[in-house]
């Protein structure tokens, strides 16, 4: 209030008024969000003023091994997270958490990875209203800029009742179990599909459909179009279930067995860069 003061009666001052009013509107801003009720700063000067802020007093403080434990924070470093979380979300600034996690690293932060992953959490589930199984997928796909994680958790969130989708999260999740299995016992999946060892037919149509797949999703993620991304993942369910219903994936030739865990690996690898669809609740 200061700056404004003074603008009105400074001439030189007065002279440089958008610059004088950034400033004092970026000072003023510089504590908000205080609580969940509160806007974000109002400019980009005051959003980087708020986050320059708050990241340097949490770095500082992990630095020096006074992180929050269980239910203690007394320095509220918990809300400062939660505030820096809001203003990635919610701003336009092109900043991610990688970026302020960088800027801490001077200091000798550790563990701030952790600390925000949980904050992030929280932000989506409370202050999005997004269910827990929909934010682990979105999470599990990437969770740096804020902007589009919340983007992917609305579309997830907006094509979740369609029966095909569900059926694709449910052939997900038998993929990855499939995968792990296999792992356990010393099978360790590549991502490199030989295709002259396709031999089923149902194998074949999987690998075609999911390259096409992956193709239109890579586009799709670019124009960040998620639903229609989504939609394209949907649309695999006739080939997935055909290939289930028909190939043996362990098959008893490990040429043959390799490739087709590769073929599993590959899809999911391809499919899962919105979300982690095996993650998402279908039964129960």
């Amino acid at each position: 209030l200061y700056f404004k003061a003074e603008a009105e009666q400074n001439p030189r001052l007065a002279a440089d008024k958008d610059r004088v009013e950034i400033t004092w509107q970026a000072i003023y801003d510089q504590y908000l969000p205080a609580s969940a009720s509160d806007a974000i700063p109002r400019s980009a000067e005051g959003c980087i003023l708020g986050l320059s802020d708050r990241i340097d007093t949490i770095a500082g403080m992990f630095a020096l091994g006074m992180e929050p434990t269980g239910s203690k924070d007394p320095f509220a470093l918990r809300r400062a997270a939660n505030a820096i979380v809001r203003i990635l979300a919610e701003s336009t600034l092109p900043l991610t958490i990688s970026d302020l996690r960088r800027e801490a690293t001077p200091l000798g932060a550790a563990n701030l990875g952790p600390f925000f992953s949980e904050r992030i959490d929280f932000y989506l589930r409370e202050a999005r209203g997004q269910a827990y199984d929909i934010v682990n997928a979105a999470m599990a796909a990437g969770a740096d800029d804020l902007r589009d994680l919340v983007a992917r958790c609305e579309a997830v969130t907006a094509v979740r009742g369609s029966e095909d989708f569900l059926a694709v999260s449910a052939a997900f999740k038998r993929m990855k179990n499939i995968l792990a299995q296999a792992t356990a016992k010393g099978d360790i999946p590549s991502s490199v599909v030989d295709h002259d060892l396709l031999l089923d037919a149902a194998e074949k149509l999987l690998a075609v459909t999911a390259s096409a797949a992956a193709s239109a999703i890579e586009e799709l993620q670019r124009e960040h179009n998620y639903i229609e991304a989504l939609r394209v993942i949907a649309a695999l369910r006739p080939s997935i279930d055909d290939f289930f219903e028909k190939v043996m994936v362990m098959a008893p030739g490990d040429d043959l067995r390799a490739n087709r865990l590769a073929l599993l690996n590959r899809t999911l690898d391809d499919l899962s860069r919105i979300a982690d669809f095996s993650e998402i609740v279908t039964a129960g």
